[in-house]
């Protein structure tokens, strides 16, 4: 069965948060003490509520003339809180979250990084863009061994012999026959779904 790396995998598990009443100097000082460009702002049981980030304060810093919303709360650069800086609600994802799904809800929600949390809503982590892109880093000896062992193996129950792959960069060709047609586009699907994958090209025939 193929094993793919979760949110849980790659998200950073020790996260610098802060409260709804840090008050702006004081985020400012945690930003730029853990070189990082946002923080989770979590309630009293650690779960998060919101997300303030350079943009945020950059907007306080330059007193951008905002009007109140409709809930009459103030504008962001009236506000000296994270409670009121914030971007809320929080956009989280789970432990157990593929790649995919993670940054499918970056795209969706136009968001850079998403705090992590398990069954409770607690906060467990924290997985970025950066993060998500570790994938593709993965050696092309490694994608190759997958496919071959996993895929065509394990998975379809072809024998490798009649099959050749090749990796490069992560984009990977595949030439050869298979034993029935319909076994292509499953193949490449799959191959598709490994961890590293860019791209598949196949010069494929059925036996």
């Amino acid at each position: 069965m193929l094993q793919h790396r979760t949110v849980g995998d790659l998200m950073t598990h020790s996260v610098v948060r802060v409260q709804r009443g840090t008050l702006f100097t004081e985020i400012v000082h945690v930003l730029h003490e853990h070189d990082i460009t946002a923080v989770p702002v979590v309630d009293a049981d650690d779960r998060p509520v919101g997300v303030v980030s350079e943009a945020d304060l950059l907007a306080k810093a330059a007193q951008r003339m905002e009007e109140s919303g409709p809930s009459g709360m103030p504008a962001k650069h009236d506000a000296t809180t994270a409670e009121g800086l914030m971007t809320s609600p929080a956009v989280c994802a789970r432990p157990e979250w593929s790649v995919v799904e993670a940054a499918r809800t970056m795209e969706e929600r136009h968001v850079k990084r998403l705090p992590v949390v398990d069954a409770a809503g607690r906060l467990v982590g924290l997985v970025s863009r950066s993060d998500l892109l570790r994938v593709f880093l993965r050696d092309d000896r490694a994608i190759r061994q997958e496919i071959i062992e996993d895929v065509l193996v394990r998975t379809l129950h072809e024998p490798p012999s009649g099959i050749g792959v090749e990796v490069a960069n992560g984009q990977v060709r595949l030439s050869g026959s298979v034993r029935d047609e319909a076994l292509v586009p499953v193949l490449v699907r799959l191959c598709r779904s490994v961890d590293g994958v860019v791209s598949v090209d196949h010069h494929l025939s059925a036996e």
